[in-house]
Formats: C-alpha cells, structure tokens, sequence
C-alpha cells in the first residue's frame, strides 16, 4: 500500500513538472534600452530626513519601447546616476515616432552636504556619453 501511495506521489509530481509553465517562452522576445532624458524636477534644496518626489521627462524612441523604471546608481555618498530604462520588444513593426513621456521615483535625503545629480541624456556625435548634471543642497 505503501509503494502504490509513493508512486502515485511520484507520478502526479512528474505530471505537474511536465504541464507548469515554461520559462523560455519563444515568442516575446525584448531587451533593454536607456531612454534619453530631457528634463527633471528637482527641489531647490533638501531637508534630510524628507522624501521627495522627483519627476523625469525622457524620451520614447518608438512604440515597441515600454517604461519599466529607474536605475539609480550610488557613485559616492551624495553622487547619483539617474538612467530611464525601457524594454524595447524585437521583431515588431515600429512606429518610429518619438514622444516626450513623464514618470517619477521617490527619493530620501539621508545625508547632510550637496547631492549630486547625473542624468543620462543620451550620446553627442561622437558617440560621447551626454549628462544633465544638477546639484541639490541639503538645508538645514
């Protein structure tokens, strides 16, 4: 009875495995693009302590490009680098229309001093990466 209840467990843990979902789903396939930023909405000052809310304009190259976040990279203590990521979907007809788009992340002044702002906003001719570069004091 013993046997019949384990290989019965057994059988029904392979069916599962071979029915779930699969990860490797064939037909999305995308990857991630930076998106050029043109404009941000900093405070004059921070206060430490406080959240803020900071928004970002940037730019959506096409159709095929989803927003999907922020990332915030730390160089030091009060230095930050700010890039829009997208996901850009591959093997998809186009509209090669770029639109203006905004969104916002929250951001918390911890430490005492000036932060520091790098905003990716694309590449120059030589294929030089471009920043908007702003400096927030922290007031007490």
């Amino acid at each position: 009875m013993i046997m019949k209840k384990t290989f019965l467990l057994i059988l029904c843990c392979v069916a599962i495995s071979i029915t779930s979902c699969s990860l490797n789903d064939d037909n999305v396939k995308f990857h991630f693009v930076p998106l050029q930023i043109v404009d941000a909405e900093f405070p004059d000052s921070f206060t430490l302590n406080e959240t803020y809310n900071i928004k970002i304009t940037y730019i959506v190259p096409n159709n095929c490009i989803a927003f999907e976040g922020f990332d915030i990279s730390n160089i030091d203590v009060t230095s930050r680098n700010i890039v829009a990521i997208g996901s850009e979907r591959e093997n998809e007809n186009c509209n090669l229309i770029a639109v203006e788009a905004e969104n916002s992340f929250d951001f918390t002044c911890l430490y005492e001093g000036t932060y520091y702002f790098r905003m990716w906003s694309g590449e120059d001719e030589n294929g030089e990466q471009q920043y908007i570069e702003l400096e927030v004091p922290v007031v007490p």
